[in-house]
């Protein structure tokens, strides 16, 4: 498995997010499905190392969550766009380039991993909303990481925008890359290899689409999530 938690616990103001998790991650593209403030974002800092954890322990690839040896193997791209507005996709690819430590062959590379090769030379803030997603995502791509978290990435994007990054994050998973991507929206489900679906700090369900759909007896995840919730 490429990450391993083991009783995981982080507390907010004295209450639990995250409540003894367990869980763990493979190969392939997995989705973290669940409401909005159901601890996704949480548990995912958890796996990459910037959350104060209470409790239990976190594994990636063989070695403690934030360790420096997974800097290079880790990539983590945020609900926000983390790059500058006022730079063009190249400046913003090169700069962050310099700080890790690649050279430009890299840069290249990664530009085009998101097809942003036609907009390398234009200013990143007048970009689309997907578009930008892809240069965050661009960022994360320039170490080649073995594992790929992605926090919320097509949140206000359209369906066209959508559907172009998820086909993005498979091309990702068949050269190698573990992909685990969190969202609220329950139709981009369908689209995972594996499904951990979240509530309240709890993972509900843990399998393929297609099982947990007929674990719960539900023609789409949305109708198996609320039959896991309220079974009655």
């Amino acid at each position: 498995m490429v990450v391993e938690v083991r009783g995981l616990s982080v507390l907010r103001g004295g209450r639990p997010v995250l409540d003894r998790l367990d869980l763990s991650v493979g190969e392939g593209v997995t989705g973290l499905l669940g409401p909005s403030g159901c601890g996704k974002s949480t548990l995912l800092r958890s796996l990459v190392g910037v959350q104060r954890t209470h409790g239990g322990e976190v594994t990636v690839l063989g070695r403690p969550a934030g360790s420096r040896e997974l800097r290079d193997r880790v990539g983590y791209v945020t609900q926000a766009a983390s790059v500058y507005d006022d730079l063009t996709v190249a400046e913003n690819l090169r700069f962050f380039a310099r700080v890790l430590g690649v050279g430009a062959a890299e840069v290249e590379r990664a530009v085009a991993a998101v097809d942003l090769a036609g907009h390398r030379d234009d200013v990143v803030g007048r970009l689309s909303g997907g578009q930008r997603s892809r240069v965050s995502l661009a960022v994360a791509l320039l170490r080649t990481p073995a594992l790929l978290v992605l926090d919320e990435p097509t949140v206000g994007l359209d369906p066209v925008l959508r559907r172009e990054l998820w086909a993005l994050f498979y091309r990702l998973a068949e050269d190698g890359t573990a992909v685990l991507v969190s969202s609220h929206v329950m139709d981009e489900a369908e689209r995972c290899d594996r499904l951990l679906l979240m509530r309240e700090g709890r993972i509900i369900a843990d399998g393929s689409p297609a099982a947990i759909k007929e674990r719960a007896g539900a023609d789409d995840v949305e109708g198996a999530f609320l039959a896991l919730v309220d079974p009655a």
